[in-house]
């Protein structure tokens, strides 16, 4: 099932040409409105999900790499042995290598994780995020759904 692998592919060049853009256009911590919850901003986050051990240190950069190589390294293997029509769950790890490899990208070149995404309701604002973090939550929903699809085996 490694034919899917192309959609680890697209999510990575959209990823990195969305971050291109918003570091091009945004400035820092700006908030951009497009709509009453959702609108654009120019983060940087040296830590994991939600910022999580953003103030670390540094370490944190090479850590959450290793993490991230030996996951997609696990995604490949898994994909590898998905049979031909599991398609749905191909589709969900492939989501899941291409954001965890883009994120990857900035950590290892930039340092840091390029966010822009920002989504709000009055003075209440979620963690910005990005392509490939939407990514991942997508693939990871999908392995959810896949699960309750499928009958349990005896």
């Amino acid at each position: 099932m490694l034919k899917w692998l192309w959609v680890s592919v697209l999510v990575i060049i959209i990823d990195q040409l969305t971050k291109a853009v918003a570091v091009d256009v945004l400035q820092f911590r700006e908030l951009v409105p497009v709509l009453p919850v959702f609108g654009f901003t120019l983060a940087y986050n040296t830590g994991a999900a939600f910022s999580f051990l953003s103030e670390a240190g540094g370490w944190q950069r090479w850590f959450f790499s290793v993490i991230a190589v030996g996951v997609s390294a696990f995604l490949v293997l898994w994909l590898k042995k998905l049979k031909q029509d599991e398609h749905w769950q191909a589709i969900a790890l492939a989501l899941i290598l291409g954001g965890a490899l883009g994120n990857l990208y900035d950590r290892v070149v930039l340092g840091h994780v390029v966010d822009f995404l920002l989504l709000h309701y009055q003075d209440n604002y979620f963690p910005a995020f990005n392509i490939a973090d939407t990514a991942i939550s997508l693939g990871a929903v999908m392995l959810i759904i896949d699960m309750f699809r499928k009958p349990q085996q005896q």
